[in-house]
């Protein structure tokens, strides 16, 4: 694990760390992939973490005079979810952060780390490569302009150098007279799915409506994502009738060179690009065709959104035996070990909250859910020195101090438990819901839900105790 833990406060703090410590050095911000390639000695030889969420204006998404969309390092997956620019500009790209993880995970995880990455199966990139994405990468010696499709040398592998971080993400706006696109992902489950296949397309319209340029994007399909050349050419020059639809798929199909794995064979991969294709075309023929995105969507930011980190003095080292100061509950927390560990650890070992549970430790299981910052994450996927100046809420600061929570009464009234391991993500994932949207919808329950596991029981209870505590029947 790290050693020491760098909180920036400006970008060339930032850059002179990277210089400093070269390849033993990760910039972090989500840290959602970070921490577990770490655990799982996927990344070796880092140790030092220079978390860049203190740096003001990086989470900014905007459109300049130009027509560009800007999106900063920091901006998450939930933030492009509930952005109304990224939705009506950028469809594909909303469409694909929704299906990112859960929101406990689109809370913490950004589009600039899912890039970084570089696994071909993630959401984010097969539609930012469609939409034409540039990415800024900048370091003590410069600034360079990158196409998203020179970005990349392989399965995680990218061009960046070790003293180089990127500051912004760039691509043209959708016209909305002339462009329209497309993301379709196909996963084993509703959510918390890594992608078996993933497609998006963007395509231009004359004003006979026959297409005049094209971009069909693949994911989890080759080494990296990929261009189906053949489709996108064509289609230029037709209309999406159901014909041209049928073979835009097999086209896209045939680029595809997939391999068996535990999600799926090649050949299934193959024959789900085509239909996933298809599906994306006829989602953009049809103007009224469902997207996939609720009109409000259940984010777990509480009763505000983007709310930024809390600023710091100025930049802090964190190492061992150097404290680190937070508030818990209420209650100022200062802990002089613990550095090297997630945020679910320090709480449990380090500071005796142990309501907070580890079920999976890698974001699949939702039971170590906390607040951080007001927002709902996962604490197993936080370094633990990033609770440094910050402000947490776990299930024993729930209750107040005369009553329960109204989650934690319903659930008690609703017989909502059954081996109860669980329950304390549940009740932090439903109570970020009730003070988000006072009186959810059904779906929405199962929306503010879909980060969390339970092994005992059918979720019946579970939701009825949610919409009961909500106001429901």
């Amino acid at each position: 694990m790290w050693q020491q833990y760098i909180n920036a406060t400006s970008i060339p703090d930032a850059l002179g760390a990277l210089a400093e410590h070269g390849e033993r050095a990760r910039i972090v911000a989500g840290a959602t992939d970070l921490i577990l390639e770490i655990e799982r000695g996927v990344r070796t030889g880092i140790d030092t973490l220079i978390d860049v969420t203190r740096i003001p204006d990086l989470h900014a998404i905007r459109l300049d005079e130009d027509g560009i969309i800007h999106l900063g390092p920091l901006v998450t997956h939930n933030q492009c979810v509930a952005s109304g620019l990224i939705v009506e500009r950028a469809l594909p790209l909303a469409q694909a952060t929704y299906q990112v993880g859960a929101p406990q995970i689109r809370n913490r995880g950004t589009v600039a780390g899912n890039l970084i990455t570089a696994s071909p199966a993630n959401d984010t990139i097969t539609p930012l490569m469609a939409l034409g994405v540039s990415v800024t990468l900048r370091s003590q010696n410069g600034e360079r302009l990158v196409a998203l499709e020179d970005f990349y040398r392989g399965v995680r592998q990218t061009v960046m150098q070790p003293d180089e971080m990127l500051v912004d993400i760039s691509f043209p706006a959708l016209d909305l007279a002339t462009q329209r696109g497309a993301f379709v992902k196909l996963g084993l489950r509703r959510a918390q799915a890594i992608a078996v296949v993933n497609v998006a397309v963007v395509l231009s319209f004359d004003e006979k409506d026959k297409i005049t340029a094209t971009a069909v994007t693949l994911g989890s399909v080759a080494p990296t994502i990929i261009h189906a050349q053949e489709a996108e050419e064509y289609l230029v020059g037709r209309r999406l009738d159901e014909g041209t639809i049928a073979k835009a798929g097999e086209l896209a199909a045939a680029a595809a060179t997939p391999i068996d794995d535990v999600r799926g064979s090649a050949d299934y991969r193959r024959a789900m690009v085509k239909v996933c294709t298809r599906r994306a075309l006829r989602q953009i023929a049809d103007p009224h065709a469902p997207t996939g995105l609720p009109e409000a969507p259940v984010l777990l930011w509480g009763d505000h959104y983007d709310r930024p980190a809390p600023a710091l003095k100025g930049t802090s080292i964190l190492r061992a035996g150097e404290p680190i100061e937070t508030r818990i509950n209420g209650v100022d927390y200062t802990f002089n070990g613990g550095h090297n560990k997630t945020l679910l650890r320090l709480l449990r070992e380090e500071g005796g909250l142990i309501g907070t549970k580890e079920g999976c430790a890698e974001g699949e299981c939702g039971a170590c859910t906390v607040f951080l910052d007001g927002m709902a994450v996962m604490s197993c996927l936080v370094p633990a020195p990033r609770a440094h100046g910050a402000e947490i809420l776990t299930v024993e600061g729930l209750a107040g101090e005369e009553a329960l929570h109204p989650v934690q009464q319903t659930f008690i009234e609703q017989g909502a438990v059954q081996c109860g391991y669980c329950t304390p993500g549940f009740i932090m994932s439903a109570a970020k819901l009730l003070e988000e949207k006072p009186q959810p919808t059904r779906e929405q329950v199962q929306q503010a839900i879909t980060g969390n596991l339970c092994r005992c029981t059918g979720y019946y209870k579970i939701v009825e105790a949610i919409e009961r505590a909500g106001g429901g029947n």
